[in-house]
């Protein structure tokens, strides 16, 4: 059984950058591909980047392009969000997810959720 853990959240000033992490917990993580989403209030839940399994391959919302960095370290079986020049639009719950497709890019191309953090931006 997948289970995923998101930390690092917390609330921060526009401009400044914050990394989330996710720790994942259960067997072959290198099999699966890595995603992270965020949810604002009365919004849905918005793709932001993917890492392939083996790290070599990435892809991003264009909502984030040039600010999300998406990283992961197979030997710790963990994936990071990096985010830099946060603005106020960027406030949401974020969440890590994992997918046992070669691409996924789609919420509904992942089989495994965390529970999401907090991030806050403050203008």
């Amino acid at each position: 059984q997948v289970h995923l853990v998101e930390s690092g959240g917390g609330l921060v000033q526009a401009g400044e950058s914050l990394r989330l992490s996710c720790a994942f917990s259960g067997h072959a993580f290198n099999s699966y591909a890595m995603g992270w989403f965020r949810q604002a209030p009365g919004k849905e839940r918005e793709f932001l980047g993917f890492i392939s399994w083996s790290g070599g391959s990435t892809n991003y919302a264009d909502s984030v392009k040039g600010r999300f960095t998406v990283s992961r370290d197979n030997a710790k079986k963990t994936v990071d969000l990096l985010m830099s020049s946060l603005k106020s639009e960027d406030t949401a719950v974020y969440y890590c997810a994992a997918s046992d497709r070669l691409v996924a890019t789609e919420s509904y191309e992942y089989q495994y959720w965390g529970q999401g953090t907090q991030v806050t931006v403050s203008s």
